[in-house]
């Protein structure tokens, strides 16, 4: 009777649903946050921030010659957001790989059962202490469980990958968005000469309009244009308080200490770096949208191996051990063991097509991201392409605009000569000086877009140039 209240414990301790019951507090979104960055903090795998610095080659960005820049790329770095949760994703992945690979190991539990029984006929109540183990083990013969750990550690990889990606991302917008905002500096400087030049242009309209040397209508046409350049140049100021919003969300900061951002000034920007005129196809392979497809090939091959092994029987070996004693300083006595130790093997004979239509559905994805991984090759050769040509077409086109502004700045210094000599107005020679400033205008928009088109083919080639 006595092992038969036994088993029986062991059932009911071993078919149990613990479900522990956390007390809870209100608390108002303020602390919400903050427990759950301690959580982090305590959990969090620590680890060296080297590999941030190489995903994103610093080196490269020091072509620039600019600290401020790479001092921004570097908080970025440190502080974005966006960083920080493909870093936390990684984490995640590899998380999930530790809990597939437990599922390679045995599992075992122990528990404690205290009872208070009475045999049928009496009115005596006796204690009883049961301390029931059990250990299970799925035996991996077929290299299934194996399988599964390689498949789940293959989206750890390519996590990695995608963290990679996030990087290079990041810090090629951080240059650019710095390099336009480096920009539009240079512009609303001269676009502020050039308002000031169609000020002066409209005082001498009316000056000479009241005495009858110019039409009304030339005067009204000189206020239009200056109205105009004035309402560029708030466009002009509106797009870079945009620009420096987004710069201070890039590295960390809050938008409303955009007016603490330094930046340098165009005339000291000068970017030394050797840019290819051409590059190798190979050099696709160390991009990581490139390698985090053939991750998921890979993955894909693996599930396709797995769909196919669980159509053989699963085995399993499962030890159960329990220490019975009516006092419980003598429960582990081997007076009051029961043991039991046991194999079995379970083969489905029918599960309604699932596991035929599960082969088929792996077998599909393979194909699907196997065509996907034919596609982002090509797609990568075209980007690189792509960022070559603008390289070049864009290099091609800012010599001839230097040479307009060669150009422009000699006609501009001939008409100063004449100016001078009183041959030509001073009216005349604010607007030579206008059509200097225009071209100027150009140089540094067309200059600024090369040193873009320069970050461009870096994240194309991810960051290996």
């Amino acid at each position: 009777m006595k092992k038969i209240l036994t088993v029986s414990l062991l059932i009911s301790v071993l078919g149990m649903n613990f479900t522990p019951v956390l007390a809870t507090t209100k608390c108002g979104n303020e602390n919400s946050p903050k427990v759950f960055k301690s959580m982090i903090k305590k959990n969090k795998k620590q680890k060296s921030d080297a590999y941030k610095y190489a995903y994103v080659n610093t080196e490269w960005w020091n072509n620039f010659n600019d600290s401020l820049l790479t001092g921004y790329i570097n908080r970025a770095i440190q502080h974005n957001y966006d960083l920080k949760m493909a870093t936390l994703a990684v984490e995640e992945y590899y998380q999930n790989t530790k809990i597939q690979f437990a599922k390679e190991l045995p599992m075992a539990g122990v528990g404690f059962a205290p009872a208070l029984t009475t045999m049928p006929g009496t009115h005596k109540w006796d204690w009883s202490y049961a301390t029931p183990a059990y250990v299970n083990y799925e035996a991996d013969i077929f290299l299934k469980n194996r399988d599964k750990t390689k498949s789940v550690k293959k989206l750890y990889e390519a996590s990695q990958l995608d963290e990679r990606a996030a990087y290079i991302s990041v810090a090629g917008a951080v240059g650019t968005v710095y390099l336009n905002i480096v920009r539009i500096n240079k512009i609303i400087e001269l676009q502020t000469e050039i308002v000031d030049l169609r000020k002066d242009i409209y005082n001498l309209m009316l000056i000479s309009n009241r005495e009858g040397l110019v039409s009304t209508t030339d005067t009204i046409r000189a206020n239009k244009s200056l109205v105009a350049g004035q309402s560029e140049l708030i466009e002009l100021q509106k797009q870079k308080d945009i620009l420096l919003n987004a710069l201070a969300v890039l590295i960390g900061e809050s938008p409303d200490n955009i007016s603490e951002l330094d930046i340098t000034p165009y005339e000291k920007i000068n970017f030394t770096g050797l840019i290819p005129s051409e590059i190798s196809s190979e050099i696709i392979v160390q991009r990581p949208d490139f390698l985090k497809a053939e991750k998921m090939v890979e993955k894909a091959g693996i599930d396709v191996r797995v769909a196919r092994k669980e159509f053989l029987p699963t085995i399993n070996l499962t030890g159960l051990a329990v220490f019975n004693a009516s006092e419980i300083g003598g429960i582990f006595s081997t007076k009051g063991m029961l043991g039991a130790l046991a194999a079995g093997a379970i083969l489905p004979l029918f599960t309604g097509g699932a596991k035929v239509a599960n082969l088929r559905l792996k077998k599909v994805q393979y194909e699907r991201l196997l065509q996907d991984y034919y596609k982002t090759n090509l797609t990568a050769i075209q980007e690189i392409n792509d960022a070559l040509v603008s390289v070049n077409k864009d290099k091609e086109k800012m010599q001839e605009t230097l040479k307009q502004a060669k150009l422009e700045q000699s006609d501009y210094n001939l008409n100063k000569k004449k100016y001078e000599q009183g041959v030509i107005s001073r009216l005349d020679l604010i607007q030579m000086q206008e059509n200097l400033l225009s071209i100027d205008k150009l140089v540094a928009q067309q200059n600024v877009e090369c040193m873009i088109d320069y970050i461009s083919l870096y994240k194309a080639v991810g960051s290996k140039l």
